[in-house]
C-alpha cells in the first residue's frame, strides 16, 4: 500500500514535467512566431516605403507626359494651321496666278543685250517649279515645327 503514494509522486512529477515541456514548447514557438511577425512587419514597412516612392515617381511620370502630350498637342496644331496657310495661298496663287510674283534677279551681261521686245509675256515659273515651291514651303513648316518641338522638350525634360 506504501507503493500507491510513491505512483501517485511519480505520476504528479511527470504531468509537470510533461507540463513545462509543453509550456517550453509553446513558449519556443510563441517566440518563433513573434520573430516571423516581426520579420514580416518589417518587410511590411520597406514594402509600403517602396510602394509609396513608386508612387510618387508614377506620379510624377504622369504629370511630364500629360506636359509633353499638352506640348505635341500645341505644335501639331501649329503645323495644322501653317500647312493651312500654304494651302490657301496655293489656292490663291493657282486661281489668280498673274498675282503671284517672285522675287528674282539675274546678273548683267557685260554684252550688249539684244533688242527687247515690248509685247513679250512676263517670265513664270514653270509648273513643276510652282509644285516644288509649294512642296518646299510645306516642308520647311514641318521642319519648323519638329525643331521647336524637340527645342521645347529639350528645355522642359532635359534641362531640368
Amino acid at each position: 500500500m506504501k507503493h500507491w503514494k510513491l505512483y501517485i509522486v511519480i505520476m504528479i512529477v511527470g504531468i509537470v514535467a510533461g507540463g513545462c515541456v509543453l509550456i517550453n514548447t509553446q513558449a519556443k514557438r510563441i517566440n518563433t512566431q513573434a520573430e516571423k511577425i516581426n520579420t514580416l512587419t518589417e518587410n511590411n514597412k520597406e514594402l509600403t516605403n517602396t510602394l509609396e516612392e513608386q508612387k510618387a515617381i508614377n506620379a510624377d511620370y504622369q504629370v511630364r507626359i500629360e506636359r509633353l502630350n499638352q506640348l505635341d498637342t500645341r505644335r501639331i496644331q501649329e503645323l495644322v494651321n501653317a500647312k493651312n496657310e500654304i494651302s490657301r495661298l496655293r489656292d490663291i496663287s493657282e486661281r489668280h496666278p498673274e498675282r503671284v510674283y517672285i522675287k528674282a534677279s539675274c546678273s548683267k551681261n557685260e554684252i550688249t543685250p539684244s533688242t527687247s521686245m515690248d509685247d513679250a509675256t512676263t517670265t513664270r515659273p514653270t509648273d513643276t517649279a510652282i509644285r516644288n515651291y509649294w512642296l518646299l514651303r510645306e516642308r520647311i513648316a514641318e521642319s519648323e515645327q519638329m525643331i521647336k518641338g524637340l527645342q521645347d522638350y529639350v528645355r522642359q525634360e532635359c534641362l531640368k
